[in-house]
């Protein structure tokens, strides 16, 4: 068979993999801040919650939130007369947000905790409250500190797309054992696959890098 032909259903499965990074990135960066932003809050309810969930979610495997979230949580909610059952897009998206929003959480509790006492003082001593000195002081120059880490977690991220094929998600993983299964061309469809995820890296990786260039202009421009 013509490798040309295993093109078509891999760049379809390839588009499935890149909606899944671009909603699960960003998701999981609003739970990383909600969480890294939550656990140095004097609330100690808020505090614990997202104690909680941080160590939740890096302590257990992904593979196991995600069979969790599709297998195990329908059941539990016919247990209690609740439908949960989730689309398999719904529950993959949600498994790869909780999972690099638990990691990026301590990536901004880090960057945050890294801004001098001097530059906190300083907000008090021009009255700000402590709402106003975490958006206005630290927020601003602690971002650009989180960028590295963030794209490694992009990219990490991306990688661990390949999961959501065990709950039957037409990813690029999914439609390359799907194309392995029928013509039994295993060398030429998995380095397609594998050049494909590093083309895909390799793309996500430069974007990363000019949102970084661009927000560290942001903050020299702030100054």
């Amino acid at each position: 068979m013509d490798w040309t032909q295993y093109l078509n259903p891999l760049m379809l499965g390839a588009w499935v993999t890149i909606e899944l990074t671009i909603y699960s990135t960003v998701f999981g960066a609003i739970l990383a801040f909600a969480a890294g932003i939550g656990k140095l809050a004097h609330n100690p309810l808020i505090k614990a919650i997202s104690i909680g969930y941080i160590e939740i979610f890096r302590g257990t495997s992904l593979l196991v939130q995600l069979f969790w979230l599709y297998f195990a949580l329908p059941v539990a909610g016919q247990a209690i007369g609740i439908d949960l059952r989730l689309p398999p897009v719904a529950a993959g998206v949600l498994a790869l947000s909780l999972n690099i929003g638990a990691y990026g959480a301590e990536v901004v509790r880090g960057a945050i905790q890294s801004v001098s006492k001097e530059q906190y003082e300083a907000a008090r001593a021009l009255n700000f409250t402590p709402r106003q000195a975490l958006w206005r002081v630290a927020l601003p120059q602690a971002i650009p500190e989180m960028m590295p880490p963030f794209g490694n977690l992009a990219i990490q991220n991306l990688k661990d797309t390949a999961l959501v094929s065990l709950i039957s998600l037409s990813d690029l993983a999914f439609r390359a054992e799907q194309l392995r299964n029928f013509t039994q061309d295993s060398t030429t469809i998995y380095t397609l696959a594998l050049l494909m995820y590093f083309g895909l890296a390799l793309v996500l990786t430069a974007m990363m890098k000019l949102l970084e260039r661009f927000v560290g202009r942001w903050r020299a421009g702030a100054r």
